[in-house]
């Protein structure tokens, strides 16, 4: 052997003990697979969300694990499930056995969820949700809990919670509606997309919403990648409606606000359309959004003390406001503190770890029930109503909500179009 190939043998010896001495100090990487669909706002949220949490833990060293500092690693997993979902559980099952991610997080579509968490439980894998709204996800843990023990939702809150937000929100315009303009029962025109998730919060709203003094004038239900819904508004608009009740969480979010705005319908637009929580949502529609409200998770107000600063962080990060599915960032500040708590990766110890968790985050205080479900209601995870009014997306609800209201929040506008339309004569 000849000088030179000493040399490279000794900085070889060196390197590879240096590599040593480090995952004895620090441990391996800790993978979690962030799951969504990359190429729309849902996935890429759930991406930037999770990146700002692992930049905030690894940069003091990662989670202690014992005695040991195990950095964390992201694995991104694109899901493709708003235009295909049996990609999702291929997806699932590629970053389990390939890329041997520890946890997994994400996921939007619900019924690309029910097969992602199948797999994700069939490896005993943790999965945190941070994206279906789906009940039965979550009532699986208490069916069969050996199975589906390992499955927590962060965000959003289930569809029964979603649908009674909605429906306050929907009464909070109705009551506006009533001093402003005189209308005392309302009419209202129901859009929901064509999803599994949406379907409780129509047959709640078919229920309830008589019995709150509305008379619904119609139901309609397109695609959730819907590019032009100029005949169901066109409707809408024939029907007499005041308001208009949305159950939107895909991309038709954005043709819907669009197109409401040009030919200004006159009913006043109030439920769930998640195209309207981000920022880009304004450019997207032209500004004919105007007005649009919706339910959120996040808004630029008071929630906790970690709100506000979240959400500037997001904002700078990613260039949009945080959808619910940036919930990530907080399922990973979860997890840490459970795996701190377990001194281990093990999963069903960090199931008995996570079941204990009570933290104060970025959208309320986070407490799980006894199906792992996220707790909601005035002191936990309240959600937010916003709407955007001229070009700035403005908290309009909790206001004196139970005793909860958030500091920077304002008064809901009816959209002018609608007030020229059905004001007193």
């Amino acid at each position: 052997m000849d000088r030179w190939e000493k040399r490279i043998l000794i900085l070889a010896m060196v390197f590879l003990f240096a590599v040593s001495s480090w995952a004895v100090a620090f441990g391996q990487e800790i993978k979690i697979g962030v799951a969504g669909p990359m190429a729309f706002v849902q996935g890429q949220h759930h991406w930037f969300g999770a990146e700002l949490a692992m930049d905030e833990i690894n940069g003091k060293g990662g989670i202690l694990v014992g005695n040991k500092r195990q950095p964390i690693k992201l694995v991104k997993v694109d899901t493709n499930e708003i235009l295909n979902v049996p990609d999702a559980a291929s997806a699932i099952e590629r970053a389990i056995t390939r890329d041997k991610v520890d946890f997994l997080m994400g996921g939007f579509r619900t019924e690309a969820v029910f097969a992602m968490q199948d797999v994700a439980m069939d490896y005993k894998k943790i999965f945190l949700g941070c994206g279906a709204a789906h009940p039965e996800l979550c009532s699986r843990v208490a069916k069969d809990y050996s199975k589906y023990k390992y499955w927590f939702r962060v965000t959003p809150i289930n569809s029964i919670f979603l649908g009674k937000v909605d429906f306050i929100l929907l009464g909070m315009v109705a009551k506006v509606m009533g001093q402003e303009l005189g209308i005392t029962n309302p009419k209202v025109a129901i859009i929901a997309e064509k999803a599994v998730w949406a379907d409780p919060i129509v047959a709640a709203a078919k229920e309830n919403l008589p019995k709150m003094g509305m008379e619904i004038v119609g139901e309609w239900r397109p695609s959730a990648t819907a590019t032009d819904v100029t005949a169901e508004l066109s409707a809408i608009n024939a029907s007499g409606a005041h308001i208009i009740f949305t159950t939107i969480s895909g991309p038709l979010g954005i043709p819907y606000a669009k197109k409401w705005g040009e030919l200004k319908i006159p009913a006043a637009s109030v439920g769930i359309n998640v195209e309207a929580q981000k920022k880009g949502f304004w450019e997207a529609t032209g500004g004919m959004g105007n007005y649009e409200t919706t339910m959120n998770t996040y808004g630029r107000v008071e929630m906790t003390p970690l709100t506000i600063p979240f959400y500037d962080k997001f904002t700078a990060k990613a260039g949009e406001f945080p959808t619910y599915n940036a919930g990530t960032y907080e399922a990973i500040h979860i997890l840490a503190a459970a795996i701190e708590r377990a001194g281990t990766l093990d999963s069903d110890k960090l199931v008995t770890e996570l079941e204990k968790t009570d933290i104060l985050g970025t959208a309320g205080r986070t407490v799980f029930t006894k199906e792992h479900d996220i707790t909601w209601g005035p002191g936990y995870v309240t959600a937010t109503g916003t709407q955007w009014q001229d070009g700035k997306l403005m908290c309009v609800w909790p206001v004196d909500w139970q005793g909860v209201t958030y500091k920077g929040a304002v008064k809901y506008k009816i959209p002018p179009w609608v007030v020229e339309k059905w004001k007193k004569k």
